[in-house]
């Protein structure tokens, strides 16, 4: 399924939206994206969204969401990607993006951590995979108030898809966390790398996330803070 965007010829952000590798609500999630004003937004599905990075089509977004789950890109489209962060295209990461690309170790500094598949070795220790667990009642804090992603916004609580055993790089600058048990503490981020900005947002499973207004709130505020040059 391709989402269209129901925006008015006057918005001003085009955003581009990556899907594929992961099943996901599409309806609930498109009504989620049409709620936001001021935003026009276009589809791809992996595996054909890799291959936009090496077309000059690339060039008319502002900024990309990416709620897509892929192992697959080939050496050119790696290259691209980076020559992409170059000219300060802004990223926003969304729920299971964090698992994409196991073997590129450098999509892991874009994003600023990474969901691990299966057991991994480091240093000569072995490290579990990565857990996660469905339902959740999750309470979220706000720890930087007085970001663009995170104003206006009080800490929340949100029936949601809890990750855990993940890895956060050094040097993101957290926005949300949460003391639940089956969860990392960290559950949103700032990144940035090259020219970009880049934004991580943990929580975002199904409808229940979709239709929460804060969590609406953070996404909308997030495409609109990465797309400011």
């Amino acid at each position: 399924m391709t989402l269209t965007c129901k925006c008015s010829e006057n918005s001003k952000l085009q955003v581009l939206i990556i899907t594929g590798g992961h099943e996901y609500e599409h309806e609930e999630f498109k009504d989620m994206l049409d709620s936001f004003s001021g935003v026009e937004y276009e589809e791809v599905v992996q595996p054909l969204a890799n291959q936009i990075y090496l077309s000059d089509s690339i060039d008319k977004y502002v900024a990309i969401i990416y709620y897509d789950m892929v192992q697959e890109i080939s050496k050119d489209q790696k290259s691209a990607f980076i020559s992409m962060l170059q000219k300060k295209k802004g990223l926003v990461f969304l729920h299971h993006s964090l698992a994409s690309y196991q073997d590129w170790g450098e999509y892991s500094k874009i994003l600023g951590g990474h969901y691990y598949l299966k057991t991994w070795e480091r240093d000569g220790k072995y490290v579990e995979a990565s857990t996660y667990k469905h339902d959740q009642k999750i309470p979220v804090k706000i720890v930087t108030k007085n970001h663009p992603v995170t104003k206006d916004l009080d800490d929340f609580v949100i029936h949601d898809e809890t990750y855990n055993y993940f890895e956060v790089i050094p040097g993101i600058q957290p926005l949300l966390t949460t003391e639940h048990s089956e969860s990392g503490k960290i559950i949103g981020w700032t990144n940035s790398y090259s020219n970009s900005k880049i934004v991580f947002i943990q929580l975002g499973h199904d409808h229940n996330a979709f239709e929460n207004q804060n969590y609406r709130t953070i996404v909308r505020q997030a495409i609109k803070w990465v797309s400011e040059k």
